[in-house]
C-alpha cells in the first residue's frame, strides 16, 4: 500500500458500529418513553419474522488490560456476582413486561469485561433465566467471550449445553514485551488448551481475536502470533487495529509512552502483511478487520450478502431488534438506540425503581436511516446503490464529488447509481464511510475523539 496514501488518510474517524456514531446522538430529542416506543414497534414488526438479539454486558475483570477500550470495572471480589445477575435478570424482566409478546431469541452475546470471571453456576442462572421468557428461534447463535487464562472446561460445557456453538479467545499477540505493557500476560499454551477444549466439547465456531499496532510491536512479532495462531487453526479471526485514545481512557493507556505505538505507514504495514499471512493460511476476508475459514458461517453469510454490522461487531445473525441488558449496554431498534447507565450503582438504583436504565439514546430521522443503510452496506459488503428512490438523499451530489478525489486514488469506482470499494480501497472502508457520514460534516469534533483509520 502507498504510503502516501496512508498519509493523506490516517484521520481520526468512527468504526461505524452505529450511524449516528455515539457522539453525534441527539439527547435532547430523547427519552426513555421514545425508547420504549420505538422498541416496541420494531419487535412488533419483526419478532415473529426473525426474533431478537441479546447483548449482555459482564462488566468485572481481574485486572486492567491496557489495551481495551470496553467498559470494565477492574475486581477481585467474586460476591459481586451474585447481585449483578439478578439485576440483569430484573432488567430482562422488565423488557418482557414491556414487549408482552414472547420474545424469540435468535442471537446471544456474552460480552465484557470478561464473561468468564462468573462461575459457572452463575453463568447458567443466567442464562437459564433469560430462556425461561423466551422461545429460541430455529437458527439460533450464542456466543461468549472467553479468558484463556480463566475459562475453565466447565465453563465451556455448562455454556455448550445451554446452547452455545461460538466461542472467542482475546489473544492479542504472544509476544511477552508486548503483553506485559498490556498487562495481558497469556501463554500460547493457554490459548491451546482453551481451544482445544472447545473443540472437543462439540463448538461449531471458534475464533481468535488478534491486535496489531500495540506498544512495542514489531512485523516479527504479528507473524510470530499469525503462525502460531495458524497451528490451532480458529474458524474466525479478528484482526483489530489497536486504538491507542489514552485521552479518552486515562491512565489506562499510559503504561507505555506514545513513541513506543506503531504509527502510520509502519502501522499500516504490520497489517497488511499479517493479512497475507492469513490469506496464505487459507483465511478469507470479511469486511473490515475480519477472516474466517469457508467452513464458518461467517464466509457463507459474507458470500450471501447476508452479513451485518452492529454494536457487536459483524455477525451472521441479523435482527432488527437488539436489546442491550447490563451496565453501559447500548440496544438498538434501528429507528432508535439506547445506552444503559455506566455507573454501577446507578444501574442498580435504576432497577430498584422498576425502570429500564437506559440513560441516553438517539431517535433517527429519515435522513439518518438512509445514511446508516448506505454505511452499513459499505462496511458489510464494501457498496452501495441509491438506484432506488428511498435510498436517494439531498446532499447526494456533495458525497460523491468528496469520493471523487477517493476515486482518482484507486479507492472507489463511481458509477451513475452506485460505489464499489476497490480492493485497495478496503483498508480505508471507514474513510470512504465517513463521506457519507452528514452529521460528521455538519458539526466537525473540535478535539479529537475518535482513533486513527489506518
Amino acid at each position: 500500500m502507498s504510503c502516501s496514501l496512508i498519509q493523506k488518510y490516517n484521520v481520526a474517524g468512527p468504526r461505524y458500529t452505529s450511524y449516528p456514531t455515539v457522539p453525534y446522538w441527539d439527547e435532547t430529542s430523547f427519552s426513555l418513553l421514545h425508547w420504549k416506543q420505538s422498541l416496541k414497534r420494531a419487535f412488533d414488526e419483526s419478532n415473529q419474522s426473525e426474533g431478537i438479539s441479546l447483548y449482555i454486558h459482564l462488566p468485572f475483570c481481574e485486572s486492567l488490560c491496557t489495551f481495551c477500550g470496553c467498559h470494565k470495572k477492574v475486581t477481585k471480589r467474586h460476591e459481586m456476582e451474585q447481585p449483578y445477575i439478578q439485576a440483569v435478570l430484573k432488567e430482562w424482566d422488565l423488557y418482557c413486561q414491556l414487549l408482552e409478546e414472547k420474545p424469540i431469541i435468535k442471537e446471544i452475546h456474552l460480552g465484557g469485561g470478561t464473561p468468564t470471571f462468573f462461575s459457572v453456576e452463575h453463568l447458567q442462572q443466567l442464562i437459564q433465566g433469560i430462556l425461561l421468557k423466551a422461545d429460541i428461534a430455529d437458527d439460533y447463535e450464542f456466543s461468549f467471550e472467553g479468558h484463556p487464562n480463566n475459562t475453565t472446561r466447565e465453563h465451556l460445557q455448562a455454556l455448550y449445553d445451554l446452547g452455545f456453538r461460538r466461542v472467542s479467545y482475546g489473544v492479542q499477540d504472544y509476544n511477552q514485551a508486548v503483553q506485559k505493557a498490556i498487562h495481558r500476560i497469556q501463554p500460547f499454551e493457554h490459548v491451546q488448551q482453551v481451544t482445544q477444549w472447545a473443540r472437543e466439547i462439540g463448538y461449531t465456531s471458534i475464533s481468535h481475536d488478534l491486535v496489531f499496532g500495540l506498544p512495542f510491536q514489531t512485523l516479527a512479532d504479528v507473524l510470530n502470533t499469525i503462525d502460531l495462531t495458524k497451528s490451532l487453526m480458529p474458524d474466525r479471526l479478528a484482526f483489530y487495529s489497536y486504538a491507542h485514545v489514552p485521552w479518552i481512557k486515562g491512565n489506562g493507556q499510559r503504561g507505555f509512552k506514545d513513541q513506543d505505538v506503531p504509527k502510520d505507514d509502519v502501522k499500516r504495514t504490520l497489517y497488511e502483511e499479517g493479512k497475507k499471512q492469513l490469506l496464505a493460511h487459507g483465511y478469507h476476508e470479511i469486511g473490515m478487520d475480519h477472516f474466517a475459514l469457508s467452513k464458518d458461517g461467517m464466509y457463507q453469510s459474507f458470500q450471501a450478502g447476508t452479513l451485518h454490522r452492529n454494536f457487536m461487531g459483524y455477525t451472521s445473525s441479523k435482527t432488527q431488534v437488539m436489546i442491550g441488558l447490563g451496565v453501559s449496554s447500548i440496544s438498538d431498534s434501528w429507528y432508535s438506540f439506547a445506552q444503559n447507565e455506566k455507573n454501577l450503582d446507578a444501574y442498580y438504583a435504576c432497577l430498584e425503581n422498576n425502570q429500564i436504565p437506559v440513560v441516553k439514546g438517539h431517535v433517527l430521522s429519515t435522513e439518518d436511516l438512509k445514511i446508516r443503510k448506505h454505511i452499513l452496506n459499505l462496511m458489510c459488503t464494501f457498496q452501495t446503490s441509491w438506484s432506488d428512490q428511498a435510498m436517494d438523499f439531498v446532499e447526494r451530489e456533495q458525497v460523491i464529488q468528496q469520493l471523487a478525489e477517493m476515486q482518482q486514488d484507486g479507492l472507489v469506482q463511481i458509477q451513475k447509481d452506485h460505489i464499489v470499494i476497490t480492493q485497495q480501497g478496503k483498508p480505508f472502508v471507514r474513510n470512504i464511510c465517513m463521506a457519507f457520514d452528514l452529521h460528521l460534516k455538519r458539526r466537525k469534533p473540535e478535539t479529537q475523539i475518535f482513533s486513527m483509520t489506518i
